[in-house]
């Protein structure tokens, strides 16, 4: 894994040794290691880096079937997780359905305001009425104690057995983009049919998050696994680079969410 850098960014340099270290641990001390939830680029690089060891396997899991942010178990390869091994509790918020409605967003929003860390829940699922939260099992309790508003409205959250999740509302659509560059500005206006120009002011204005944190610089280049978030305009995750085209465009499959 000597060179393994040169294939990442180099943000990602400080995750990519964090992972190294657990799956030494995990190789040297024959035993599993928990990472807390990661996104899908995570999860990639993750996978990656396990794929170059012998001896040792991932495991991922995230509540749901196809969670976005999941927990993942580096593992000697004879390991059978079971879903407790995870350390994973759901969530449901208790709201006054009839009065009052609830999105991702300002969910999202009063979690991380309340001070927890983003690696420490998972997804937020709904089936268009229903909300619940998917969580570290040790801040389940924290939840449930402090936290009983999200925006004005009155809340409780509630423990529920993961059985009880819902199934989400999916609303990604497949496309297939021809873009000039990978560059963050230029994947935003033509994805979301925008000048370059007003992509690049929304990144700079910090309304652009790269796997959830803001990013604000509009050279930075995505890659795959990569999720990207525009505020007012939607998300989207690149799913493969397929190559380049004869005027050297590059060919890229896409999931887009349009608001």
């Amino acid at each position: 894994m000597d060179n393994v850098l040169q294939h990442f960014r180099k943000d990602e340099a400080p995750f990519i040794a964090q992972v190294q270290s657990d799956i030494e641990t995990a190789a040297g001390e024959y035993r599993p290691v928990l990472t807390d939830f990661l996104d899908p680029r995570q999860v990639y690089i993750t996978e990656t880096l396990v794929n170059q060891v012998d001896g040792v396997k991932l495991f991922s899991f995230g509540g749901v079937p196809q969670a976005e942010r999941q927990r993942v178990l580096i593992a000697p390869d004879y390991f059978v997780p079971t879903p407790e091994d995870y350390e994973v509790a759901a969530l449901e918020i208790n709201y006054p359905q009839k009065f009052a409605e609830l999105d991702h967003s300002h969910i999202l929003g009063t979690l991380a305001n309340a001070g927890i860390n983003r690696d420490l829940f998972g997804d937020i699922v709904s089936d268009g009425k229903r909300w619940q939260v998917i969580v570290a099992a040790s801040m389940s309790t924290w939840v449930q104690t402090n936290i009983d508003k999200i925006g004005r409205i009155g809340v409780r959250f509630e423990p529920i057995d993961l059985d009880q999740l819902v199934t989400p509302t999916n609303d990604w659509e497949s496309a297939q983009l021809t873009i000039p560059s990978l560059r963050i500005d230029a994947v935003v206006a033509h994805v979301f049919n925008i000048s370059r120009t007003r992509a690049k002011s929304l990144v700079e204005h910090e309304l652009v998050r790269l796997n959830f944190a803001v990013i604000a610089r509009p050279d930075v280049e995505v890659d795959v696994h990569d999720i990207l978030s525009v505020r007012g305009f939607g998300r989207l995750r690149i799913q493969a680079v397929l190559g380049t085209t004869k005027k050297d465009k590059l060919r890229v499959t896409a999931d887009v969410i349009h608001k």
